[in-house]
């Protein structure tokens, strides 16, 4: 891989991996935050619980692309292991195609989901619109889409970048 796509690579992980902490801190962070309010003061924030909804969905979208380079997904492979490696590999080239195919489909059923609710323009909590909630539905499953795509082209998964 020439050195700029190393570091484009480099990059988009590390990126993700931010994403992923920095949504974790915040859910931990609005949910706690709710908890003393209600405990202590009898109060809460009452967008809290819409946003801590949102962003455990998120938290699983992200949590679910990072899976997804590697192939770290639940998985049952039961089958695949009693074959010899040529067998395996096509199974696994399969399996990643059809996952692939699914996987976009998903991306483009979300999308129209997505362009509906922007279409309708209701809130989902304060002023931030639902469709942009869940925006991150269409764009994960076609990250996992892709990476299973080009997974099934190559046959195996891209290597972890190096720090």
């Amino acid at each position: 891989m020439a050195p700029f796509l190393q570091r484009l690579h480099r990059l988009l992980w590390r990126l993700e991996g931010a994403v992923l902490v920095t949504i974790l801190t915040a859910t931990i962070g609005f949910a706690v935050t709710q908890v003393l309010l209600r405990n202590f003061l009898h109060a809460g924030l009452a967008w809290g619980d819409p946003l801590v909804r949102i962003l455990v969905l998120w938290l699983g979208m992200v949590g679910a692309m990072i899976a997804s380079r590697r192939h770290e997904h639940i998985h049952i492979d039961v089958f695949a292991r009693r074959l010899p490696p040529r067998g395996r590999e096509i199974v696994h080239r399969l399996t990643d195609l059809f996952t692939a195919a699914v996987c976009l489909i998903v991306a483009w059923h979300a999308g129209e989901l997505v362009r509906m609710e922007f279409a309708d323009g209701y809130p989902a909590f304060a002023a931030v619109p639902v469709w942009l909630t869940e925006a991150i539905i269409p764009f994960g499953f076609t990250v996992m889409g892709l990476r299973y795509g080009l997974s099934a082209l190559r046959g195996r998964p891209p290597a972890e970048p190096v720090a």
